[in-house]
Parts: structure tokens; sequence; C-alpha cells
């Protein structure tokens, strides 16, 4: 059955680098059924020069999923968006937003703000090479640039080489003088510029990311006007606060909201296949930290989890017992 990716963008779990890796996304898959999901990014030149496609795996019930490539050669952005829509991803999306002094030196991410033109010819020959929606990831600006004066022309550009989504990160990026944790928090949100933008391109399908920590956020963008909401850093420190009540809340279904004590039974089975295959137990559980962020019992949930999934033999049954000290402290 085709995905409905654009509906599904109405709430979205930011990409977000060594976090929102494929276990990551099926713990998030159990708690919400409607909302977007992205990989962390994977850069063109790791899977076309360096054929390293196991970081295209991911697994069935993850969908919609998108997969989010930083580069800036277009026809290694190409090639790669083909790779990924034989990998059976829903979405292709390029990484305008990261300021890591990785992605800097090479030359992709949040540095290609000052080089509309070169994205514009990226986003082109990506949609070129595949028949799935190409969409962008970007911030207002970046160092000395005024984002009321680039961030229109950078739209603009995009949008003429046929991109229709963008997911607009409401901060500038400080590439000289800030660490990428300080680019997440010390440039000001500015949220009412991208709210201009989505009256300016009404056409576009705009969301808007940065500093979104509740459901409650979410649906004010959504009030203010604009087509998705991006959550990072909440969705994954809080799960189910973001996700358990999303599919009611943010895209009117008719359904109960899931329970993350639902989910995380849910993940001793996919633990325990994990296992089998060769897997560590710490890889599943390291993203099941926060399940219970804020409930009675959450601070021995997650020293249970990371003091014994790194032990020998650890198996599912750390997060059953996990669960039982959870519910002995609810109960207390």
């Amino acid at each position: 059955m085709k995905v409905n990716v654009k509906s599904a963008s109405r709430l979205s779990v930011a990409p977000m680098m060594d976090w929102t890796d494929r276990h990551c996304r099926h713990l998030h898959r159990l708690l919400s059924r409607r909302t977007l999901l992205y990989t962390e990014m994977v850069t063109a030149p790791a899977l076309v020069r360096g054929g390293a496609l196991h970081l295209l795996e991911h697994g069935p019930a993850e969908h919609p999923v998108a997969l989010q490539l930083g580069g800036s050669d277009p026809a290694e952005l190409a090639e790669a968006a083909r790779l990924g829509a034989d990998a059976g991803y829903d979405e292709i999306n390029l990484n305008v937003g990261c300021p890591s002094d990785r992605v800097q030196s090479g030359t992709f991410g949040a540095v290609l703000m000052k080089s509309p033109a070169r994205v514009a010819e990226c986003c082109a020959a990506m949609r070129a090479a595949t028949s799935l929606p190409v969409t962008v990831k970007c911030r207002i600006g970046v160092d000395d640039q005024t984002p009321r004066d680039v961030l229109p022309d950078f739209i603009s550009r995009v949008s003429e080489a046929g991109v229709t989504r963008l997911a607009i990160h409401a901060r500038m990026a400080w590439l000289e003088g800030l660490s990428p944790k300080e680019n997440r928090d010390i440039p000001p949100l500015d949220y009412h510029l991208v709210y201009e933008m989505k009256a300016r391109f009404p056409a576009l399908h705009l969301s808007v990311n940065g500093g979104v920590d509740s459901l409650e956020a979410a649906q004010a963008h959504l009030d203010a006007g604009m087509d998705g909401v991006m959550v990072g850093r909440a969705a994954y420190h809080a799960p189910a606060q973001i996700l358990c009540a999303a599919d009611r809340l943010i895209f009117g279904e008719d359904t109960a909201d899931t329970k993350p004590e639902g989910a995380a039974y849910a993940m001793m089975d996919y633990a325990e296949a994990h296992l089998a295959l060769g897997g560590r137990m710490n890889q599943i559980t390291r993203h099941m930290m926060g399940l219970f962020a804020g409930q009675p019992g959450a601070r021995a949930w997650r020293r249970m989890l990371s003091e014994g999934a790194h032990l020998p033999g650890a198996g599912p049954e750390l997060i059953e017992a996990a669960l039982a000290q959870l519910e002995g402290a609810e109960a207390a």
C-alpha cells in the first residue's frame, strides 16, 4: 500500500545523529502509527563510494519512514536517492541544516544554506532519479546571513527545482564559534519568520522544527497555519509524552492512545529477534531510557536498563524486570 508521507508529515520525528537508528524508529512506531519517522543522516559518499548499504537497513514496521541524505554532489546524491528508493523508503530528504564540523568539512549540511543554487541542482538531480518525494530540511540561515533575506530566496530556488515540502529549523546555525550542541540551543528561535514563509509560499508544505517539546506546542504551530511540525529531542527523551496521543490529537483518529507499557512489552520480542541475529541488548535499551519520563519509577527504570544491558547474557527479560520495578514504584 502506498504511504501518504505528505499527510504523515503533519507530525514527524526529526533525523538525529546517533539517535534515530532503526531500533529507535521501531520503538517510536509502536507508540504512533501515523507520525513520519526519519533515519539518521546517511552520507551519499558512504553509500555510493563506500558501498555501505547496511546503513539503509530498516524494518517493514517502520513505515512511513524517510531517508535523510547528506551530500553536495548532484550525481552522487541522485545515485544515493536511487539506492534509498530501491531499499523501500517512502521519502528522500536532503540535509541542509546540520552544523557539525564533520558535515562542514564535507561541504554539506547547514553550510549549503550559502549555496542555494547548488542545493537546487542537487534536488533536481534527486527528483530525476526517483519517483519518491524529495524534501529538504534547512535552517533559517547561517553565520552572518540575514534570514529574512536569504530564506525566501533559498525556498524559491529549491521549489523551482520541484521540491514541495520543507522542514525549517527556526534557528540560525553558527558554523564559527558554536558547537553542534550549542547550535541546538543558543541561537534564538524565530517561529514568526517561518510562519511568514508559509504565508509567502502558500502552495508549499512547510513544517516547523526547533524547540517543540509537547503535543500542545505542536498543535499551536498547526493552529498558526503550519502544515507540519517536526519534533526532535523531546521525542527521543520523552517519546511517550510526544507520540502516545499523537494519532488522536494531531491526526484526528478515533483511536485509543497507546501506552508505554505496551510498547515496552512489544520491544521484548523485537529485542529477542535482534539478539538472535548477533545484536546486543544495549543497542535496543539505550533508546528506551525515556519511555517513562515524568512517571513514578522512571529513575529506577533507567537505572536497571543502563546497568543491566551491558552485562554478559543480557536479554529481553531485562525489560520485563525493569517493568516490574517500575510497577512496584508506581504502587508505592
